[in-house]
């Protein structure tokens, strides 16, 4: 009987998607071997697979694998990450380093055994290391502590480059404010550790930041040819154009990114928010309901349908309810509670509407519009002062805002300063002009 055979079947099964199949083998190949290690990791791994997260667990703890290899304690905290049990998964992984191969050689002298178990089952140090750092900034995160998931992020990057979830979960929605942005790219071991992919790996890297950039900047380096018809590549151009407030612009790209891949993740937060700002009701209507018959789970699906009652107006407690669910279903969501404060912003319930601001300002620290929001709100309650300095940092972040520069130069007028509101009022009528003739 040939167990290497076996081996590659249970394999085989999980690259098909045959997960019962693969336990099913798993099973009896590790019976067969007498419970070597790589047969046990690759059991808990088909346990894993079909949502077995105790019992996968369990395969591995109860013969203290999790103790002797890195990629057992890794899958082992994974799984309790997926049962939600966040401190069990924290406390797995925060154990003693494995001591690996000490632990062989101190009970056996069989060096087969030594060669199969630090052998191919085992991920590379780096590729590993890299994953718990992840996993771990994954369990903090949902632990409500952003301090140490973006330091565990940060890690997870300096052991793999490549490793775009924790760059993505460091990104998105502007939680890196521009300086830590580019802090983090200058941080990265691009060169050193990947010379041939340097090229590659910093234009797509740079290309998912500088989001308040002018459009006409992204320039495509002749060695990555053919990525500019890239979605993920199209889909950050939208963006700038969004942040450069050329929204017919930016709709004409999402909606080609939309056509080729109709639920495109990156996408569709832009997209949603181009509909709102183009007054596309019934497209949104459309869109938001096809979201949620199909990905109920995700929040861009209930943020969708909350912008659509935001829109229709009058139907404020609808949209709190949805947008509410949003940030329910993942509590980092920005634009939700964005999307939140505006409901309340619309029955001029000021102290609300500012609550759900700042806690957007709190997680999305390289966006503009939470603090522009609180301005307006401080500005609605006659306190020029704070809106004054709300509009300050809105500008800083985003300079070239038309509606940051009309707020600015409203402030102005309110204190009688008339050549600096008009000095602000033009140069927000230049902007919205410039953009006026750039639209195609």
């Amino acid at each position: 009987m040939n167990l290497e055979r076996l081996r590659k079947r249970v394999k085989q099964y999980i690259e098909q998607q045959q997960y019962q199949s693969a336990l099913f083998w798993a099973d009896k190949v590790a019976s067969l071997s007498h419970e070597e290690p790589q047969d046990i990791y690759w059991l808990a791994q088909c346990l894993y697979l079909t949502a077995q997260y105790h019992r996968a667990s369990h395969a591995l703890r109860s013969r203290k694998l999790d103790k002797a290899y890195e990629a057992c304690r890794y899958l082992a905290a994974r799984c309790h990450y997926a049962a939600k049990e966040y401190q069990q998964a924290l406390d797995i992984l925060d154990m003693e380093e494995p001591i690996s191969k000490k632990l062989f050689e101190k009970n056996t002298k069989d060096e087969k055994l030594l060669k199969e178990a630090s052998g191919e089952w085992q991920i590379s140090q780096s590729s590993i290391k890299s994953s718990i750092c992840l996993l771990r900034g994954k369990i903090y995160d949902a632990l409500d502590n952003r301090a140490l998931a973006t330091y565990s992020y940060k890690e997870a990057l300096k052991f793999d480059v490549y490793c775009f979830e924790a760059f993505d979960l460091l990104t998105a929605h502007h939680m890196l404010t521009a300086q830590e942005e580019k802090e983090l790219l200058e941080s990265l071991p691009i060169s050193k550790k990947c010379p041939e992919d340097q090229e590659l790996l910093r234009f797509l890297f740079e290309n998912k930041l500088k989001k308040y950039n002018k459009p006409s900047e992204t320039v495509i380096p002749e060695s990555v040819d053919g990525l500019q018809d890239n979605l993920d590549v199209v889909v950050s151009l939208a963006e700038r154009h969004y942040y450069n407030c050329d929204f017919k612009m930016c709709y004409k790209l999402t909606s080609a990114v939309m056509e080729k891949d109709p639920f495109h993740a990156n996408c569709l937060p832009v997209h949603i928010g181009t509909l709102v700002e183009l007054n596309k009701a019934n497209e949104l209507f459309y869109l938001s309901h096809k979201l949620v018959d199909l990905y109920p789970n995700n929040p861009v699906s209930w943020f969708a349908v909350g912008c659509y009652y935001l829109m229709v107006g009058h139907k404020n407690e609808h949209a709190r309810r949805y947008l509410s669910k949003a940030t329910t279903l993942e509590r980092s969501y920005g634009p939700a509670w964005i999307a939140y404060g505006h409901s309340f912003a619309v029955e001029s319930e000021h102290d609300q509407a500012m609550a759900a601001y700042f806690t957007a300002a709190q997680l999305m620290k390289g966006c503009h519009l939470p603090m522009l929001y609180i301005g307006l709100e401080y500005g609605l309650t006659n306190n020029s002062k704070l809106a004054e300095r709300f509009f300050s940092q809105a500008l800083s972040i985003a300079p070239e805002d038309p509606f940051v520069m009309h707020e600015v130069g409203v402030v102005a007028f309110q204190n009688g300063d008339w050549k600096t509101a008009e000095k602000w009022f033009l140069e927000a009528l230049e902007k919205i002009r410039a953009i006026g003739n750039e639209v195609r």
